[in-house]
C-alpha cells in the first residue's frame, strides 16, 4: 500500500472515529446519521421535532427522565426514532439495557424489531460500534434477540406473549389501534394491561424507564389515562401550533415548542400545507391524531361556543316556568373503579320575550350502587321538585323509573331510537341556536366541557342526560326551521303537562 493510500486510509479512520464519538454522544445525530442504513435509497429530511424526540429519549437513557410521555401526528419519523434506532444507540452506551417494546399491532413491533437488528448488523454500525457488543445465536428471533452483556430486545403486541418478563426501559409505541379507539370495552382493555400488568415489568421501578409514544385518539387513550398522574413528561407536536393548546407545556429537560405563530407547522420540509390536509380527514383526525387534543377546539358536535352564559352580576335568575332532571342510569359493578356513572343532569325553561329558553341548574354525576342512585334520585326531587323526571330506559334506569313511579314522581320514560352520535347531532340543533344557558360556576364548565369532548370523551353518560332533555324540549317547546326538522320519537309515557307557574330561583 502506498503512502497516499495509507493517508487515505487514516484519515477515513479517523473521520470514522469522530463520527462514531459524535453518535454516542448524541442521539439526534445517530438518527441523522445511521438514516442511510435504516432508509436506504431516502433522503433524510431534517426537522426540530426530530432533535425534540431525539433530546427526550437521550434523557430516558441517561436517567434524566423516567416517565415520559410523547404525542406526535402519524409519519413523522416517530417509530423510526423510538422503535428502531432507539436500542441500538442505547446499547452503544451501555449494552447490558433491557427493552421492552408494546404495539396494538404485532407484525408492526416485529417489523421495526428486525428493522432494529438489521442496522445492528449493517457494516456501518458494526465498523464504528462493533468492539462494544456482539449479539448472541441462541436467542436472536423478530421477538427477542440479545447480546453478550445481557442486553435483550423484546416485542411483543399489548397483551401478548412475553408480558411476563421485565426491562430497564418499556416503550409503548401506539397502544390503540385508531379505528378501534371508539370502541370503550377495546380502550379499557389497554389501559387495563396498562395497570393490571405493565407496571410491575421494570427491572428496578427506582430508575426502570416507561416510554408511551403515540397519537392521540381519544380522551380517555392511553396518554390521557397516564397523563392524570403526576410525574409525567409531556412532550406534545400538534402538526399546526396552536397558542392556546391545552397541552402546551414545557418539559423538565427545558424544551419548549419553539413555534409562536398560530397554525405554524411541524414539519414543512416534509408536511407542508397540501400533504397536511391530505391527512385531515374528519374533524376527529385533526384534533387527536394530528394536533394531539381529541377534542377539536370548541367541540366537535356540541360546541362550546353556542353555550350563553347567565350573568348573575347584571340579572337575577329567570322565572321558571318547568322544571326537568335527566337520568342516565348504569348498573354498579364490585369493582368501583370499574363501574360506569350514572349521571343527572337539572334543567329549568324560562321565556324571553315569549322565546322559549333551558338553563342548565346542576348536575350530578357518580359510580354509586343502585339503592344510592334511589336515594339521590329521591333527595334531588325534594330540593328541585321537578315537574318530570326523564329517564332513559336502559340498566339501572329501568328500576329506577318503577322505584320512583311507586314513590309518586313524575317519571317519564325515555327510550332513544338511535345511537348516541346520532341523537347528539339532532339535538344540537337547539344549543347551536342559542337557546342553552349556563351559570358561570365551574361545574358548569365541566358539563360544557364533556358535552365538547363528545364522542371522544368519557363524559357520555352526562352528554345523554343534556341530549334526551334538549330532543325532549325540541319537539315540545322550541319552534325548529322546517329545514333542519328531524323529528325523534319518544315515549312521552304519563308526561305531566306543563304547570307554567314555578318560580323557584326568580
Amino acid at each position: 500500500m502506498n503512502a497516499s493510500s495509507l493517508s487515505q486510509l487514516a484519515e477515513a479512520t479517523d473521520l470514522r472515529s469522530v463520527e462514531a464519538e459524535i453518535c454516542r454522544r448524541n442521539f439526534s445525530q445517530f438518527i441523522r446519521r445511521s438514516w442511510k442504513i435504516v432508509e436506504p435509497g431516502r433522503d433524510f429530511v431534517p426537522g426540530w421535532h426530530l432533535d425534540a424526540i431525539g433530546e427526550h429519549l437521550q434523557a430516558c437513557v441517561e436517567g434524566q427522565i423516567t416517565r415520559l410521555v410523547i404525542n406526535i401526528p402519524p409519519r413523522h419519523m416517530k417509530s423510526i426514532s423510538t422503535a428502531v434506532d432507539l436500542t441500538p444507540w442505547a446499547w452503544i452506551r451501555n449494552p447490558s439495557l433491557q427493552f421492552g417494546y408494546f404495539s396494538y399491532a404485532h407484525n408492526l413491533s416485529l417489523r421495526d424489531s428486525v428493522r432494529s437488528r438489521r442496522l445492528i448488523q449493517s457494516h456501518w454500525y458494526q465498523d464504528r460500534f462493533g468492539a462494544g457488543f456482539a449479539l448472541t445465536g441462541d436467542q436472536n428471533a423478530k421477538h427477542r434477540y440479545e447480546n453478550d452483556h445481557n442486553g435483550i430486545r423484546l416485542t411483543s403486541s399489548i397483551g401478548g406473549i412475553g408480558t411476563g418478563e421485565g426491562g430497564d426501559l418499556i416503550i409503548v409505541d401506539d397502544p390503540h389501534n385508531v379505528k378501534e379507539a371508539e370502541s370503550d370495552t377495546v380502550r379499557q382493555g389497554v389501559l387495563d394491561w396498562w395497570d393490571d400488568t405493565m407496571q410491575t415489568r421494570l427491572n428496578d421501578p427506582k430508575t426502570g424507564v416507561f416510554i408511551v409514544i403515540m397519537q392521540r385518539v381519544h380522551a380517555s387513550d392511553l396518554s390521557g389515562h397516564i397523563l392524570k398522574e403526576k410525574g409525567y413528561d409531556h412532550l406534545v407536536l400538534p402538526a399546526e401550533y396552536e397558542l392556546e393548546h391545552p397541552f402546551r407545556v414545557i418539559s423538565s429537560i427545558g424544551f419548549k415548542d419553539p413555534r409562536t405563530k398560530e397554525g405554524e407547522l411541524l414539519w414543512p420540509a416534509r408536511y407542508g400545507h397540501k400533504e397536511l390536509n391530505d391527512l385531515k380527514m374528519t374533524a376527529y383526525a385533526r384534533a387527536g391524531q394530528l394536533q394531539q387534543r381529541p377534542t377539536p377546539r370548541g367541540g366537535a358536535i356540541l360546541l362550546e361556543k353556542w353555550w350563553r352564559k347567565w350573568d348573575l352580576q347584571k340579572h337575577k335568575l329567570p322565572k321558571f316556568k318547568y322544571i326537568s332532571q335527566s337520568y342516565d342510569c348504569a348498573y354498579s359493578e364490585k369493582d368501583r373503579e370499574r363501574s360506569s356513572y350514572s349521571a343527572r343532569t337539572t334543567w329549568g325553561v324560562f321565556e324571553i320575550d315569549g322565546s322559549p329558553q333551558i338553563m342548565l341548574l346542576d348536575y350530578w354525576r357518580e359510580r354509586v350502587p343502585y339503592t344510592t342512585l334511589r336515594k339521590e334520585a329521591k333527595r334531588s326531587n325534594k330540593e328541585f321538585k321537578p315537574d318530570e323526571i326523564v329517564v332513559e330506559d336502559k340498566a339501572a334506569g329501568i328500576s329506577l323509573v318503577q322505584d320512583l313511579r311507586l314513590a309518586g314522581l313524575p317519571v317519564v320514560k325515555y327510550t332513544p331510537d338511535r345511537d348516541k352520535e346520532a341523537r347528539a347531532q339532532s339535538a344540537s340543533i337547539i344549543l347551536e341556536s342559542g337557546k342553552v344557558w349556563y351559570l358561570d360556576y365551574t361545574w358548569s364548565k365541566d358539563v360544557i366541557g364533556w358535552c365538547a369532548a363528545f364522542p371522544a370523551g368519557d363524559g357520555e353518560d352526562i352528554v345523554d342526560t343534556c341530549t334526551q332533555i334538549w330532543l325532549r324540549y325540541r319537539n315540545r317547546w322550541f319552534v325548529i326551521p322546517q329545514d333542519v326538522e328531524n323529528q325523534i320519537e319518544e315515549d312521552e309515557e304519563d308526561a305531566p303537562t306543563p304547570k307554567k307557574r314555578r318560580a323557584l330561583y326568580g
